[in-house]
């Protein structure tokens, strides 16, 4: 390549600036050269490939090669790589001196060869705690007899000692099975416990319908995208549970939608669901047909909620925290509109005065259920897709009231709350 210029900035001053210089050495970079014979010198190793096959320095050990060496040698003192400099590299490649690719035959120098997991854990709890229970018998037999109270007969306490060595043997017989029994494993239930703990789940009732149950799960799995995408919560799903049988502390939120085939709660499962009321958990009953205008207007709920410790309720007032929690509702539509909804009639300290209890009938999960593509499952009546977004946003308040309490009826949110109503 002829570069056509003077060596004055009478015509330009591009050989009197550094580009040049840099035009020159990419120049070098990219030719490809002209092939000649051979040729003496020898070329300093540039960047050498270490055993992961990355460009590295090359090490004190790594020589130069003569200008003309073949692959042949490659080795120790001549890895390959680059040799020579920035402007004029060769590569020194390994592949040429590779014809075929084969497995590893016999291990050398003799090191023998195995599977992983030939055997499984050791479980050492239970020998380190019969070693630990024996240590401690034997302390207490040591202590036993500089008090006398093994030794030999005397001062009429034959009685005595022989009762509290028949104590230490029974102790001992008793212990060493214990200590000596297998370790149990984690039950199945143990792991769904850790699973819910770990992360947020909102949970519903399941009530034997199939229909329902997975309208209920795909309400909740979808509310939780939209606390994701809105708010700070980070719910992990939705979770199905049985007051008959599951532990109901691990969730905030329990939805339980009203099936006329539900059967009738056992006494344990009504002790366990006050339990779950009285130490701050919260339940929404929806009767899915907008019969809870009048809560004993629903035969199935009043079935239901018989034995169960229900506070007085009330419609729930229009400046309730509930309407405000997060966003400023007026009404709390679902898959219906123009139901009401009962809720605790006075707001009492315990549980930061948030209700266990609220009864509805617009189907929210209904309105908040979509299928895997974010399609919606039912339709929304009379509103529209506007009345669905507004029973997302019921949903999300309904959340954040259940996990925060009366936070927002402080009246330091006021200010803030008058600013975005415009007044």
């Amino acid at each position: 390549m002829l570069v056509h210029t003077t060596a004055s900035p009478e015509w330009s001053n591009l050989p009197m600036s550094g580009l040049f210089v840099d035009m020159l050495r990419r120049l070098v970079t990219l030719s490809g050269g002209v092939a000649g014979g051979a040729h003496g010198g020898t070329l300093e190793p540039l960047e050498v490939l270490d055993g992961f096959g990355r460009l590295v320095p090359p090490p004190a050990a790594a020589f130069p090669i003569a200008g003309d060496a073949g692959a042949d040698v490659i080795g120790p003192r001549h890895p390959p790589g680059f040799y020579g400099t920035e402007e004029a590299r060769r590569a020194l490649n390994l592949t040429a001196t590779l014809t075929r690719i084969e497995p590893l035959g016999a291990m050398p120098g003799g090191v023998a060869r195995g599977p992983y997991g030939t055997r499984g854990e050791v479980a050492l709890k239970p020998a380190l705690l019969g070693i630990a229970l024996s240590l401690a018998m034997i302390d207490l037999l040591i202590a036993l007899m500089l008090r006398g109270l093994l030794g030999g007969l005397r001062f009429g306490g034959k009685r005595r000692r022989a009762g509290a060595t028949a104590a230490v043997l029974l102790t001992l017989g008793a212990a060493l099975p214990m200590a000596a029994a297998p370790w149990t494993p984690a039950r199945a239930d143990d792991a769904q416990s850790t699973k819910v703990t770990a992360e947020t789940y909102l949970a519903y009732v399941r009530t034997g319908d199939g229909t329902v149950d997975d309208t209920s799960r795909a309400g909740l799995e979808s509310l939780v995208d939209v606390l994701t995408r809105r708010t700070a919560v980070e719910a992990a799903g939705a979770v199905g549970v049985d007051p008959e049988s599951d532990e109901l502390a691990f969730y905030p939120l329990l939805y339980w939608p009203v099936s006329g085939g539900q059967r009738a709660l056992s006494d344990h499962a009504r002790a366990r669901l006050n339990e779950y009321m009285r130490n701050g958990g919260t339940i929404l009953f929806d009767t899915r047909d907008q019969s809870a205008g009048a809560v004993g207007g629903n035969q199935a709920l009043q079935g239901m909620v018989q034995g169960l410790d229900i506070p007085p309720l009330a419609l729930v007032p229009p400046d309730h925290v509930l309407t405000k929690s997060f966003y400023l509702l007026n009404d709390f539509p679902g898959r219906y509109n123009g139901g009401n909804l009962w809720i605790e009639a006075r707001e009492g300290r315990a549980n930061d005065g948030v209700s266990p209890v609220l009864i509805g009938g617009n189907d929210w999960a209904a309105a908040w259920a979509a299928n895997r593509n974010g399609q919606p499952l039912y339709a929304v009546v009379p509103g529209g897709e506007r009345q669905r977004e507004m029973a997302y946003r019921f949903g999300v308040n309904l959340v954040m009231y259940a996990l925060t309490g009366n936070y927002k009826a402080d009246q330091v949110h006021v200010p803030a709350i008058l600013e975005r109503l415009g007044q």
